[in-house]
Parts: structure tokens; sequence; C-alpha cells
């Protein structure tokens, strides 16, 4: 029993630093001889034996190809959509926490992103002046659409064109420039917010640069970057949403003849496809000008060759081509960006109009899978990052201004529990972006990331906003142009749904991707049995071996200490932190491995496990973006309390996760003993505690630097009249002249005053000497101030005309 114990103890120590197969199998013969068992000898027969099949090539091809012939048979076949899908992007950073040992020293090394002059220029100043021309209740109540300005001002300052170029009159900046001006009119109005990112993230431009010819380059580049051209794309059919591969709109090759509709030019009996869609949710299809369209395409005549069906294609098309239809709104919830249907019926479009030519025909999905990874890094996850900030900024100063019994509502500990909880997933929020956006600006094209960013920047947008609503009460309910959070809150389903829903997202995509793409062995072994090579697989599947092993052991050792004795690149606050992660990373890799290996293909249906180990995954990244932005923002010690509560909720969210998969994994056999490896000592890490919210929402509420940090970029008014620009003023009044009224509360209790009301009150304060002139003015300032953010809107008997005199109005 000894020699067994002291084998594991001297194997565990070498499996720990993933030692190679000889060392591992010294390592264990060493510990079986030190045991002074008589039969030590013959446990180290065993092992040697083992390591020779394990370690030498030839030996262990005996049983490789035994299992290799196994391994092809129970392979399920890619679909060329999951293909196209898996082979998609890069791995990255995820990668590293799929490895089970990340190296954190790489995460910090990682370039911090910066705005260059000129983007940090165009945000000062032509952003800047948008916001100050959008008034959201206008747009969204009154216009049902941006006012003609602020449309021409978009369209005269390059906002549809900051991926373009500079070559073609494009503002060509950077992914985290992108997202910044995205986020800043976020903040303002989500349905400006959406008019600008559509056109610059998947769609015309996107796919132009990428595919298209130089002569379509040409030609349509220096239009949109003018905003001569307004692009959306059509991607999304009524039968096929999220199944996009699935779309029922085909086209197919023949000759016609079409009048162009740029120089009105006939042309006759031309190679071309006669084209049929129907589209729906399609953004900016009302007002587009040209439109990008994926269809599937057929060649039944041979016309191209042999092949018939080439597969889906993508075409740019005319808005005011023959027989394009569009026009028409939908009217998303809680905004109203131009969104709407397109369609045609036997549209005939040159061959020419294929974005990349005809070499492109066919590859349809394989582009749109590539673009959509960059684009889902910026676009929905900014808008999140807007909510998240706003929510932070005017709940953060409102639960400071509004008291109750005497008390400023923040203070009551279930009004600060939710006030900690914006800050922290909107800390989270933004780190998460910005790390991603790191990648994307290195040249890196991360898909799993971008999955998950949109999934949970969405859901915590979702939950910033709640809280927010909760926090502010009957303030947040009534409709009007005070209402600065109703329309983020009536938003929050165009989030959750477009770019894949969450659900989906969730559950098939994250992991479901993550697990072939991210794993170092998984898509190496797939690849061998697709193409018959079974060295190749021989070689992926015996280091797979030795990363399972090393990761039992790595994960044991690692849960049973909560890993308290790993490395971490940084000491103090954040050194937990990072060796918390080594458990978790650890644990995920061998939890994902024999999940794999239990329900083998059939897990891509087991989405409840698929979603809960995605959710590991998405913790993991959350969290060490959390620690990068706290030391990429300078370690600010006024910031611990933020960075504390963001980094422990991810890890207590992966925990969850982890001891949810366990639960349910249908092996319960095998989910006993990984309980045991995993979580030896069983739930060890504690979510944020109650004192610690309580400084993160003590933090807010003064509004001081660690605010300002969190909030920094988005659009604050400096007109007091405006219901967001009158939060600071109001603040800094009420804080000035709590003590006074203090004062003259306890006076009042006292009886000492004649007078009744309030403000009769602070009228006899004056007259008696008990404040002065000063004083007097301070308070009454400040009480304006507050009646200002406190009170909502109203409005005429038909709900029609808005009351503008409501500030005025004070009847005691």
């Amino acid at each position: 029993m000894l020699s067994i114990v002291l084998m594991l103890v001297l194997l565990g120590i070498a499996a720990y630093w993933r030692a190679n197969g000889w060392i591992l199998a010294l390592a264990a013969i060493i510990g079986l001889a030190l045991g002074q068992s008589g039969v030590w000898w013959i446990g180290a027969i065993v092992v040697a034996v083992v390591a020779v099949f394990s370690c030498l090539p030839p030996a262990r091809r005996l049983i490789t190809d035994r299992i290799f012939g196994i391994f092809k048979k129970v392979t399920p076949a890619m679909s060329e959509t999951e293909e196209a899908a898996i082979n998609a992007g890069t791995v990255w950073w995820d990668g590293e926490l799929f490895s089970g040992k990340p190296d954190f020293n790489k995460l910090l090394n990682y370039p911090d992103p910066k705005l260059t002059a000129e983007e940090q220029a165009f945000i000062d100043g032509p952003v800047e002046e948008l916001c100050r021309m959008l008034n959201d209740w206008d747009i969204t109540h009154t216009r049902k659409d941006l006012p003609p300005e602020a449309w021409q001002f978009i369209k005269d300052n390059g906002f549809l064109g900051m991926i373009v170029k500079k070559k073609y009159g494009g503002l060509e900046f950077s992914n985290y420039a992108h997202a910044k001006v995205v986020m800043k009119i976020g903040t303002r109005s989500g349905s400006a917010a959406v008019t600008v990112m559509v056109p610059n993230s998947l769609g015309p431009g996107e796919l132009l640069q990428h595919y298209g010819t130089e002569a379509q380059k040409d030609f349509y580049l220096p239009r949109l970057a003018k905003g001569e051209d307004i692009p959306c794309f059509a991607l999304t059919s009524p039968h096929a949403g999220s199944d996009a591969g699935s779309i029922p709109d085909f086209g197919v090759v023949t000759r016609g003849d079409y009048v162009d509709p740029y120089t009105g030019e006939e042309h006759k009996d031309v190679l071309g496809i006669r084209v049929s869609w129907e589209k729906r949710w399609i953004t900016l299809a009302p007002v587009a000008t040209v439109l990008g369209l994926a269809f599937k395409m057929y060649d039944p005549n041979g016309l191209l060759g042999d092949k018939k069906d080439i597969g889906i294609t993508c075409a740019l098309v005319p808005t005011n081509f023959a027989g394009v239809k569009a026009g028409r709104r939908h009217y998303p919830s809680g905004s109203v960006f131009m969104n709407g249907p397109t369609w045609g019926s036997d549209v005939f479009i040159p061959i020419d109009y294929i974005i990349g030519g005809l070499d492109y025909a066919g590859k349809g999905w394989q582009m749109l899978v590539e673009c959509l990874t960059v684009g889902r890094c910026i676009s929905l996850p900014a808008n999140s990052v807007a909510a998240g900030k706003a929510a932070s900024y005017t709940t953060g100063l409102y639960a400071r201004i509004r008291d109750q019994f005497g008390l400023p509502i923040g203070k009551f500990e279930g009004v600060d529990e939710a006030l900690a909880r914006i800050g922290a997933y909107t800390y989270q929020m933004e780190a998460s972006q910005d790390l991603a956006l790191t990648g994307v600006d290195m040249g890196e094209t991360p898909s799993v990331i971008s999955a998950l960013l949109k999934y949970h920047n969405t859901e915590r947008y979702r939950k910033v906003i709640n809280d927010a609503m909760d926090i502010h009460g009957g303030k947040a309910v009534v409709l009007g142009p005070r209402n600065y959070l109703a329309g983020a809150y009536q938003a929050i389903p165009v989030a959750i749904t477009v770019e894949g829903a969450n659900i989906l997202t969730r559950s098939m995509m994250i992991f479901g991707q993550g697990a072939i793409r991210c794993h170092p062995y998984v898509l190496k072994e797939m690849k061998a049995a697709y193409a018959n090579d079974a060295a190749a697989f021989d070689q992926a599947f015996s280091a797979h071996g030795h990363f399972i092993l090393t990761n039992v052991f790595r994960s044991f050792w690692l849960g049973l200490t909560n890993g308290a004795f790993s490395s971490a690149p940084k000491g103090g606050v954040t050194a937990t932190y990072y060796k918390q992660m080594n458990r978790i990373a650890a644990n995920f890799a061998l939890l994902a491995d024999m999940s794999m290996f239990s329900l083998g293909g059939s897990l891509k249906f087991k989405e409840k496990i698929s979603a809960r180990l995605g959710d590991i995954l998405s913790n993991l990244y959350i969290c060490s973006a959390v620690l990068k932005r706290f030391e990429k923002e300078g370690a600010q010690k006024a910031d611990e309390p933020l960075m504390q509560y963001a980094a422990e909720q991810a890890l207590y969210d992966a925990q969850t996760a982890i001891d949810g998969v366990l639960k349910n994994l249908p092996a319960r056999p095998l989910a006993w003993i990984l309980r045991v490896l995993i979580l030896p000592t069983g739930r060890r890490i504690a979510p944020p505690s109650d004192k610690l919210g309580s400084k993160v929402a003590a933090a807010m509420m003064r509004g001081d630097d660690t605010l300002a940090r969190l909030t920094h970029g988005m659009y604050i008014p400096q007109d007091e009249t405006e219901s967001v620009g009158v939060l600071a003023p109001a603040h800094a009044a009420v804080i000035a002249t709590e003590e006074l009224e203090k004062k003259l509360r306890n006076r009042a209790r006292k009886g000492e005053f004649a007078a009744v009301s309030p403000a009769t009150q602070l009228q006899e304060a004056l007259d008696t000497g008990v404040i002065t002139q000063e004083q007097f003015d301070q308070i009454t300032r400040a009480r304006k101030l507050k009646r200002d953010v406190i009170m909502v809107d109203d409005f005429d008997m038909q709900l029609d005309k808005h009351d503008e005199t409501l500030l005025s109005r004070h009847v005691f």
C-alpha cells in the first residue's frame, strides 16, 4: 500500500509539471521502490511495459492503429456549415485556457489597446457632436427615425466607413476605436448606435475588403465610405434564422438581360443568376442602396461546369435594380433603427455581382463565418458596454441623490447589493471586450471568444438594466424624455436575439465550437480520421492521452489546495485569483475531455451539459480579462473592490458550472470519480461577500475617479435641463448641503419651526438666522436639482403632448 501511495505521489508531482512519458514512468518506478515492498518490481515491470507501449511509436502503433479504426467509425460526419464554423477564425487566449495550464505572463504581455490621436480626436469631435444632436425620445417616439441632419452628419463625417481603408476614402480605424465609437453613441441613442455599427460590421463593406474583386472594391468602397451608398446584408430568412445554412433563397445560373442601375446601360444575353429570395429582420434594408444577398446557387444546365449544387453564395445587388423589393419596416423592440424585409422573385443579376467574382461562388458560408467573428467582437458587445456604463453612471449617482427615511437609498443593503452587481458586470463587460479587441487588432480572429463575448455581454446587459430599473423604481417605469433607462430596457430582446440567439450561442456554439477548435488535440484527431492518416492520429492520440493523465493529477492537486501553491504572474491582491484560475483551468480541461469521452458525438445534443462547459470556459476568460484590465489601468487601489467583486463572481460562476456538469453527467460512476478529482474538498470558491459588495456600491455612489474609470468614454450631457446632464450637479449639490439638511431636519423633529412644509421651514430658518443667505441659496438649488432628478414626465390625455412646464411646477 505504501508503495502505491508513494508511486502516486511521485507520479503526481511529475504529472503536475507535465513531464514526458518516460519521466512519468521513472517517477512511478521510484515511488514503488521507495515503498520497500517485496513485490515492488512487479509493479515496476507493469509501469515499464505501459511506458514502452505509450512512448515508443512502433510499439504504440500496435494499439493506436486499432483505436484509429474504431475512431473513424464513431467520429460523426461534419456538415459543410459545421466544417466552415470549426475552421473559421483563429485560436488565441481561448486556446491557453483550454490547455489546462494557461500562461498568464502571455496574457499580461499582450499589448494594451489604445486609440491613436486621430481616433481620439474623432471621438472627442464628430462623435461628441453627433451625440449632442440626438434626442432618444424624439427619435423613438416622435420621428421614429434619426433626424435628417443626423443622417447627413453621419454620412458626411465617415461614420459609415470606419472600417474602409484610407485609400478608398475611409477612416481605417482600429477595431478598438470602432467599438469605442459605437459604445459612446450607444450611451446616447441605441437606434443611432445600430445605424452606425451595422455598415461597419458584417456586411458589404467587410466582405468586399476581404474577398471583393479589385473592380468591386474600386467602385463600391469609396461610395460606402462617403455615405453615397448605404449597405445592408440580407442573410436571415423566415424559415432559416439561426440555421443559416438552411436558407431557402436560391439562384439558378442562366443567361439573360439587365440594365445597369448606375449607368443605365443595357446588357444583352450575359451569363448571370436568376435569384429569388425573401429575407426578414434585415437592418438598414428600408433605406439601403446596395444589398448584400446570401442565397444557395445552383447550375442545373452546367453553364459553369459539372457541379450542379454550387452552395451558399454572396452577391451585391443595387436596391434600385429591377425586381428588388424593399422599403417596408419592422418595429424593433425599444428602438426605431431601420430594419425590415426585402424580397425578389426571378431577379436576374450578372455573374460579376458575386462578391469576389466567380471564384467565390459557393464560398459564401465560409466568407460569412470568417467575417462574423470580428463583427461579433464589436457591435453588440459595445452596445452592452454602453448600457452598463449608462446604468452605472446614472444609478450610482441616483442612489446617492435619492433618499428615503432620511438616508440615501444606496445605503440600504438591498439597493447596495444590486448596485454592486451593476458595477461589477459593467467592469466585466468592458474588460472582456477590450481583451478580445486586443486580439483582433493583433490580427487574430478568435471565433470562440467572439461567441462567448456576444452571449455574456448581452446577458450582463440584461442584468445591469434590470437592477438599474429596480433601484430607480417609479422613476424608470414612466415613459418620457426624462426616463434614461426605458429605451435600453425595451431594447434588450434585440441584443439577446440577433447575431445568433443567446440560447443557441450558449448551448451549442461556445463549447460546441470551442471543444474542437481550441482543444490542443481533438481537431488534429478528427482531421487525421477524415484524411485516413494513421500516423498523424497516433501522434495526436498519444499526446492527448498524456494530456489527460497530467490533467488528472493537476486537477486533483490544485483542487485539494484551491490552487494556493500554484504560480501567479503578479503578487498582491490579484495573486489569489490567478491561482484559482490555475485550478479551474485544470478542472475544465479534465472535465471537457471526460465529457467528450463519455458522450462522444452525442455531446452536441446534450445542450445543457455543453452550455455549462461553455460557462466554465467563458468565466475563465472573463476573469482573466478583469485582471488584465486592472493591470492596464495601473492597479488603482481605489478600484480593488470593483476588480475583486468582478473576479470573484466569475470564478464562483465557473465553479457553479463545474458542479452542474458533475451533477448531470449521464455516466454517473465517472461523474463520482471526477467529483473526487475535481472537487476533492467541495466547492471552495465563495461568491463575493456582502462587505465587498458594499465597498463597490459606496465607490459608485461617491462619483469619484473609480466611477469615472468605470464609465470612461460614455457621453455625458453638460446641460442641466437634460435628465442625465442634471445628475452630476445634483449629486454634488446634495452632498454639499447634506449637513445643513440634517440640521434642519433635527430642528423640525424638535418642533422648533412654526412653519410646516420644507419650503416654508427653509425660509423661516433664513429669517431667524439659523442659516445664512448663501446657505439658503445652496439648499434651494440642491432641492431643485434633486427634484429635477426624481421627477417623471406627464402628458395630455392623449399621451401626445409632453408638459414642458414640469420642471418649474413646485406647489409646496
